[in-house]
């Protein structure tokens, strides 16, 4: 009973608070569904118009065992995403998202290994990160970083969420398309 009690004590010790909220994480499952159904249609791009934010489109070019690069952004020429998406030039999409798309509405997502986003990367993998309107190293080093941990925590939460309902427009996107 006493040694029990006594890994549990080194367990709760050795997990820094940080990781206490690892299992709120809601874009993994997201993330990983987005991959499975990419590969399952063999197509590593995907992109479609946001249907929860008029004028701006979402896009992702997927390296398998790799990385998720996800983007969201307004567009000022619509009618010219409008005929990249009928011709299904996903990659098109993303490029003309992540680099002229409107100031101030772009968001870019690094998933590396493409498992949704992770708190805290283990061992020698790289940290997961977000550009644009909300910008984001996800290392664990936010006292390196000169912030209060709870801020930290804050930035992933509210990353978190974003990209999820990013990943979420992706799927409904691709689940529709005859892709």
């Amino acid at each position: 009973m006493v040694s029990r009690l006594a890994l549990v004590a080194v367990i709760a010790f050795a997990c820094p608070p940080a990781l206490a909220g690892a299992q709120d994480i809601k874009s993994s499952d997201l993330a990983k569904q987005l991959t499975v159904l990419l590969e399952q249609k063999k197509i590593d791009a995907i992109a479609a118009p946001d249907a929860q934010n008029p004028g701006a489109y979402v896009a992702a070019l997927y390296f398998p065992g790799t990385q998720l690069l996800v983007v969201s952004a307004k567009y000022s020429a619509p009618a010219l995403m409008s005929e990249l998406l009928a011709r299904k030039e996903y990659k098109q999409v993303y490029a003309e998202l992540t680099s002229a798309s409107i100031p101030g509405s772009k968001m870019l997502v690094n998933d590396v290994y493409a498992n949704g986003l992770t708190i805290k990367p283990s061992g020698s993998q790289p940290p997961d990160g977000v550009e644009g309107a909300m910008q984001a190293t996800f290392d664990g080093g936010w006292k390196k970083a000169k912030i209060a941990e709870a801020d930290y925590l804050k930035s992933f939460t509210e990353a978190d969420a974003a990209y999820t309902r990013v990943l979420q427009a992706l799927i409904t996107a691709l689940k529709g398309s005859g892709t």
